[in-house]
């Protein structure tokens, strides 16, 4: 009877309750310069795809049923390098998964690094994350989330953001004057880019962020895996040992730095799959674990 039960309500929570494109910002942005870039979205066959030269953030929110929703509420930072935004394989369908398990979820549309429209391009992704878990926990009574249940997830590239939002939010990046909580309730991280040291980094990765001659103490501040302490959110994360674009030690030394910290933390290491390997599933061949971990977090 449970398992029926169980059906029945998984088969109701895919009807997405409501959807929209929210302005990220309701007034100015902050640290942007007057230029306006022109945003380029990307097709493949037809379909939207994905974003390049994003300047205007936005969240497109999906919820779930509200009779089935869990309260938990993730926030996705697609991939891309910090060059473009894999904005439909890395983020609405990974929400429409989320949903479906009664899991409110918002595609983040960050704002790419570029002298041409930041003060400082280095913050500028970031605060854009601080933003996005700023509106969600404001908004967090209209969309039935727990405010303490709000996580912040990335791919790649996107990986980088999360676990940064997710190590530097003792600081405010953003116009806060309410003083709302900056800190994700937790983090998912999936073949994500963690250290920006020569050794580890994706280099387009850095170079877009960074520039391509950062200062020491600009590489140290942005090697997440050197910014772990206490306080920082649990954490889940997935790679490859075989991935040729983002070295697994990047989740590995992140990975540890957490236990180091006392930090729960669980990590899936798969063989084979290569960067990427989620675009080539289903996400329930790779998300069930995921969900059963996010639904565990109080």
């Amino acid at each position: 009877m449970k398992t029926i039960l169980s059906i029945l309500m998984l088969s109701v929570s895919v009807q997405i309750t409501a959807q929209q494109v929210i302005p990220l910002y309701e007034g100015e942005i902050p640290n942007s310069l007057s230029y306006q870039m022109k945003e380029v979205p990307v097709y493949d066959n037809g379909i939207l795809n994905g974003y390049r030269k994003v300047s205007k953030p936005t969240l497109t929110v999906f919820l779930p049923a509200a009779e089935f929703a869990t309260g938990a509420a993730v926030i996705i930072c697609p991939g891309g390098g910090y060059q473009h935004e894999s904005y439909r394989p890395e983020g609405t369908v990974i929400a429409e998964a989320f949903v479906k398990r009664g899991i409110a979820a918002f595609v983040l549309k960050y704002r790419l690094p570029s002298d041409s429209i930041m003060k400082d391009k280095s913050i500028g992704p970031l605060q854009d994350a601080q933003q996005a878990i700023k509106t969600v926990r404001q908004r967090a009574a209209g969309w039935n989330i727990d405010t303490s249940r709000i996580g912040i997830m990335g791919f790649s590239a996107g990986g980088h953001l999360a676990s940064t939002a997710a190590t530097h939010f003792q600081q405010s990046y953003i116009p806060n004057p309410e003083h709302v909580s900056l800190r994700p309730g937790f983090l998912i991280l999936v073949y994500p880019v963690i250290s920006m040291s020569d050794s580890l980094t994706h280099m387009g990765s850095r170079n877009n962020l960074l520039g391509t001659a950062p200062a020491p103490e600009q590489i140290r501040a942005f090697s997440n895996e050197l910014n772990v302490t206490g306080s920082t959110p649990p954490t889940w994360l997935i790679h490859t040992g075989d991935d040729t674009v983002v070295p697994v030690d990047n989740s590995i030394l992140f990975y540890q730095a957490l236990v180091k910290k006392k930090v729960p933390a669980e990590m899936h290491l798969m063989p084979s799959g290569n960067h990427g390997f989620i675009l080539r599933l289903q996400p329930e061949e790779w998300m069930i674990p995921l969900f059963d971990w996010v639904k565990s977090i109080r």
